[in-house]
């Protein structure tokens, strides 16, 4: 099936792309959740009208993304995690653990942005991705140290 996408979906493509995906994925997740449109002749029609609206709502975004961008550049966390008697973690930090220790320092990032690569569950220091738009990234320093 093929589907006008109004946003940029990690894995299927960017906004204003026509891509084929699976019937139930269109039906199911895309379309219900406005990021999507069935590509009919009607369909094509309207979105190329709104084109220049949404081109300017996208940039509005990643300047705003930008913005955050920078406010993290170069920024450190530390967050105290309980660990065993071999230094190992009980369990591991999560995007929720980090999402808490920016908003600690003021700043404001949706926890499914954080890109943690599999988890950490050591101690020591972890680069961090974070996905604040599709394309801005930034990347922070995660410091890992055992409850005192």
């Amino acid at each position: 099936m093929q589907v006008i996408l109004m946003r940029d979906v990690r894995h299927t493509g960017r906004r204003g792309e026509i891509v084929e995906v699976k019937p139930g994925y269109a039906r199911n997740y895309l379309v219900p959740r406005g990021l999507a449109l069935k590509a009919t002749p009607g369909n094509i029609k309207v979105f190329e009208q709104q084109k220049h609206k949404i081109e300017i709502h996208h940039e509005k975004e990643r300047d705003a993304a930008a913005a955050v961008a920078a406010e993290l550049a170069g920024l450190s966390l530390e967050i105290r995690k309980r660990v065993g008697e071999t230094e190992t973690l009980y369990g591991s930090v999560t995007a929720t653990d980090v999402t808490e220790a920016l908003e600690a320092k003021g700043v404001s990032v949706d926890r499914r942005r954080i890109d943690l690569e599999g988890g950490i569950k050591t101690l020591g220091e972890h680069p961090v991705r974070i996905e604040l738009h599709s394309e801005v990234t930034a990347e922070i320093i995660v410091q890992v140290l055992p409850e005192e």
